[in-house]
């Protein structure tokens, strides 16, 4: 038997879909949607929406964009010759937070995980890899979290793209092992930037 009525039961069940998010915290959020008049809980629906509908993967870098090449790409102040591969939008929002990376990105959308059932074909790879011949591309940073399957990532990644003759370069450790680049403060992932090292 449900501990609350069915609507709010199936909200809470909604929010709990969402990484990190517990049973209390859930049914939490649920019980403040409750409180939303009418027009505000309409207005948080056509969000949620929106967030499906208007928005795209930019063409060039793959990141969410509500254009078909975001701003980043389509912007003529970027070094186009560096490109700082992350794992998920979310970094590309980390590393612009410093202010100090002028290159340009390429989100894989996930990382190497052969544990849940995540292979090479299933991040945009290929999409890096045809940049990368279309392109005069001098560095490819590599920027994915410092974690096994994120380590295991940067590995594969070197091995495609350093027999191009392309440098190939990985952000170094200021990043704590095990850390989400999300989570990173903006000095932290500066450093990281600045001390890349070759791969």
């Amino acid at each position: 038997m449900a501990e609350y009525i069915e609507p709010l039961e199936r909200l809470a069940d909604m929010f709990r879909r969402l990484d990190g998010v517990g049973r209390k915290s859930a049914m939490r959020y649920a019980f403040n949607v409750l409180s939303f008049t009418e027009s505000e809980a309409r207005e948080f629906a056509d969000a949620l929406i929106a967030v499906k509908t208007d928005l795209v993967l930019c063409e060039e870098c793959q990141n969410i964009s509500s254009e078909k090449v975001c701003g980043i790409c389509g912007g003529d102040t970027r070094d186009h010759g560096v490109i700082c591969v992350v794992e998920d939008p979310r970094a590309v929002s980390a590393i612009e937070k410093t202010g100090h990376y002028k290159g340009v990105y390429h989100v894989l959308h996930g990382v190497i995980s052969p544990m849940k059932g995540i292979a090479p074909d299933n991040l945009k790879i290929k999409e890096l890899l045809k940049r990368i011949h279309n392109e005069t591309i001098s560095e490819v940073i590599i920027a994915t979290n410092p974690t096994a399957e994120g380590e295991a990532t940067a590995m594969y990644l070197s091995r495609l793209i350093s027999p191009l003759g392309i440098k190939v370069s990985r952000i170094a450790n200021g990043v704590p092992v095990g850390g989400d680049l999300e989570y990173a403060d903006e000095v932290t992932l500066r450093r990281a930037i600045e001390g890349r090292y070759e791969l």
